[in-house]
């Protein structure tokens, strides 16, 4: 579904005409609309979880002296859990220091971990010590292009009528309605519970962990079962 055909259904409920264009139209309602719509994705994609469409893998080639890297350009944060793993200690990976002064002080220190450590500072990835020549670093992190052209090419946002959205088309269209209820000072409780509804099914549809389980609870792989029995001397 293209966004023009969401905006479409939104209008017939928040009592809009019904657009034929809207992105290459200067009518102050089709820029709300505009503006509506790419502030409510940018709301889904990056306000709600880490949507499996949107993780994407980075891979960071060491050469034995660099120590930073360059965030991917089409970056927008990392995942809420990010790991960064070296292909030279696959089973364990870089320790995380998000607190740039404590960062600095291992600089000041020359403090070596015992597998590398990480931080972001700025726009690049500062890993110590280098990555070695030719063994990598990876992780995953959120793209911010959320939406696709005609064409099937992600961009960050919508810009022409034929452009689709990444996620949830449904969810996107009642969001977009609770809100412009919400601008114009009109009552959207009943709206924004139907969105919210709409959000959750749709985060515990999509694939990856969640916090929640539905089912069996699953045993740990060092667990035992108790014998149901008694056993007497």
């Amino acid at each position: 579904m293209t966004i023009l055909s969401i905006i479409k259904d939104v209008s017939t409920v928040i009592g809009l005409t019904v657009p034929t264009a809207v992105f290459s139209s200067t009518d102050r309602e089709h820029v709300e609309l505009q503006s509506l719509a790419n502030e409510m994705a940018q709301r889904i994609a990056f306000d709600t979880r880490d949507w499996t469409k949107l993780k994407t893998l980075a891979t960071f080639t060491g050469d034995g002296v660099s120590l930073g890297f360059n965030l991917p350009a089409d970056y927008k944060r990392m995942l809420k859990k990010a790991r960064i793993w070296p292909s030279a200690s696959p089973y364990a990976p870089y320790t995380h220091y998000p607190d740039s002064d404590q960062w600095l002080g291992l600089t000041v220190q020359n403090f070596a971990a015992l597998v590398g450590a990480w931080t972001i500072i700025g726009e690049q990835v500062q890993i110590k010590p280098a990555i070695a020549n030719l063994t990598t670093a990876q992780f995953y992190y959120i793209t911010e292009k959320i939406v696709k052209d005609a064409g099937g090419t992600p961009k960050t946002a919508f810009t022409a009528d034929d452009d689709v959205f990444r996620l949830d088309e449904r969810v996107l269209k009642l969001g977009m309605i609770c809100q412009w209820k919400a601008n114009k000072g009109q009552a959207y409780s009943e709206d924004m519970a139907t969105y919210e509804d709409a959000l959750a099914v749709s985060a515990g549809a999509d694939q990856g962990s969640n916090i929640l389980v539905v089912g069996r609870g699953r045993m740990p792989v060092d667990a035992e079962f108790a014998f149901p029995g008694v056993i007497t001397p």
